[in-house]
């Protein structure tokens, strides 16, 4: 990815991008890969690591038309991410609450079980995140990432997110509260290390 010339417009939100990494391309999500992606909204730890609440239950058909959508969207963007290797499609990225007067948005990934621990994730992240700089004109991306989800919280670390403060007892999950950390990123910090600090 390059910068673009000053004074260059800008794609914006609405421009629905494919890029490529080694091991995962992320393009444009579509209501034909929701039965791939169902196990985000099923698996109880997916769950327990987003914060989705036993006794949500999700209509299919509900998300074929969610998914269906996000290709109209101007304010936020939602990619799959396919693993390169074998063409499943393993899971999302989403740059979304975009706003535009701050030029800053949030981040959000998630993965289907089994697919952790092969440095997917790390990829998929940098190419949104570096999307979202490079492209976009994003000064800020930000996340929350619970207390319970270490693994989630190295990877944004290895990317280049830095931590700015806790929640406290922002989740009450099964009885339990549970912080999350607030983390971003910003422009002058991602142009520095490219996503490898």
């Amino acid at each position: 990815m390059t910068d673009p010339a000053p004074g260059t417009p800008r794609p914006g939100f609405r421009h629905k991008p494919t890029l490529d990494g080694d091991l995962v391309r992320l393009r444009p999500v579509t209501a034909d890969d929701v039965p791939a992606l169902l196990p985000l909204f099923t698996d109880p730890e997916v769950s327990r690591l987003t914060g989705s609440h036993e006794g949500e239950t999700y209509d299919e058909e509900a998300l074929r038309t969610w998914y269906g959508s996000r290709g109209d969207q101007d304010d936020r963007l939602d990619l799959a991410v396919v693993e390169r290797a074998t063409g499943r499609v393993i899971g999302e990225v989403v740059l979304n609450l975009w706003d535009r007067h701050n030029e800053s948005c949030s981040f959000r990934i998630g993965f289907v079980p089994g697919t952790h621990g092969r440095g997917l994730g790390t990829e998929a992240t940098r190419l949104i995140v570096g999307h979202g700089f490079e492209q976009l004109g994003l000064h800020r991306i930000s996340l929350e990432v619970y207390a319970f989800n270490p693994r989630a919280r190295r990877v944004y670390e290895k990317v280049g997110f830095t931590p700015e403060g806790t929640l406290r007892d922002a989740l009450l999950w099964q009885g339990r509260r549970v912080d999350a950390t607030l983390m971003s990123l910003l422009a002058p910090d991602w142009h520095h290390h490219r996503g490898r600090p």
